[in-house]
């Protein structure tokens, strides 16, 4: 039998369970089920949802970038995007000689009922903040800061809160739990639809 996790990995912990060598925490920290991987990555810096599972097909497939599942992340940025910033945000930037595929960007009413993050982002009274809920269908490294600065509004802080169909609603950072059986259904439905033609294997992170 399988075994399908959600985490909600906390600010500086490592999307790795080997820690030779390492100073920062890692998922072994919290997760003490053998054999699960997580499926795609995210850096130590960003905070939010991780699917791990032992189930290789899966996690291969989900990896890979023909199958563009989308993942949603609420992102606080530097000052206020405008309408130019967001509609080139939606229509595609170039980072490192690469234009970003199309995503769907929204500038969020208010701020989104998050746990504080430890250590806190650095705050300037002069520097106003805002925050921005970013759906992507790819997964480049660091791909939302380097798009977020590319228009001239640098990420503080970067949540992921959902992917696909799976929501961060009910975690608190540092805890896990099982997949529903509709929930792991929905995975393997996702698992056979890739939406582009076939390219080279790259990691997802953000």
């Amino acid at each position: 039998m399988n075994r399908y996790l959600l985490f909600y990995k906390p600010y500086n912990v490592l999307c790795q369970f080997t820690d030779e060598g390492i100073t920062r925490p890692t998922l072994k920290d919290y997760i003490a089920v053998p054999d699960v991987y997580p499926v795609g990555r995210l850096d130590h810096d960003s905070e939010g949802l991780v699917l791990l599972t032992d189930d290789g097909k899966l996690q291969h497939q989900l990896s890979h970038p023909d199958f563009g599942h989308p993942r949603t992340y609420w992102v606080q940025v530097e000052r206020e995007p405008d309408a130019a910033a967001i509609a080139q945000l939606q229509q595609g930037v170039v980072i490192q000689g690469y234009r970003t595929r199309p995503a769907q960007v929204r500038l969020l009413p208010e701020e989104p009922d998050l746990p504080p993050r430890d250590p806190p982002i650095r705050f300037r009274k002069t520097v106003p903040t805002a925050w921005l809920e970013v759906t992507l269908t790819e997964g480049r490294n660091r791909q939302v800061r380097r798009m977020t600065a590319a228009v001239g509004f640098p990420t503080l802080r970067l949540v992921r809160v959902a992917i696909a169909h799976l929501r961060l609603a009910g975690l608190e950072p540092g805890t896990w739990r099982e997949l529903t059986a509709a929930e792991v259904a929905q995975l393997h439905q996702l698992r056979r639809q890739p939406t582009r033609s076939p390219t080279v294997n790259r990691h997802r992170r953000s």
